[in-house]
């Protein structure tokens, strides 16, 4: 095997997978985020949410930051799908999981497409809300 990361041939993983019982989190590396994983990702209004929140604050949120109306099992779920398609970067501080947007790698990766969106969800908003 020529990588350290090599599990079998032509089949490389480009980070080191937490150990069990770490606290660190797996993200993808900017290189593995997909278009496809990130629009699903943000496909789902709950999660559409979040990301709208992190943007506008431009910083780290802690998961209790979010008043999301389902189960803390189901806010997890959502948080790890945004964190599993490059979306989001948690990482804990003390206690707290801390939450923060990767908007630049989403911008190097897909210039303009965070601004978009986020901008269609508010255009929407506006829309539906006075309506």
């Amino acid at each position: 095997m020529d990588s350290p990361y090599e599990v079998e041939p032509h089949v490389t993983a480009t980070a080191p997978v937490p150990a069990a019982g770490s606290r660190d989190l797996p993200h993808p590396e900017r290189a593995e985020i997909r278009l496809e994983g990130v629009l699903h990702a943000l496909s789902e209004p709950l999660r559409l949410q979040v990301v709208r929140k992190l943007a506008a604050e431009g910083e780290e949120l802690s998961c209790s930051h979010f008043d999301l109306p389902v189960t803390k099992s189901t806010t997890t779920h959502h948080f790890r799908v945004l964190r599993e398609a490059g979306v989001i970067r948690q990482i804990y501080r003390g206690t707290a999981k801390m939450n923060g947007l990767r908007r630049d790698d989403l911008d190097h990766l897909f210039p303009g497409l965070l601004d978009t969106l986020l901008d269609a969800a508010a255009r929407q908003d506006a829309r539906l809300t006075s309506a």
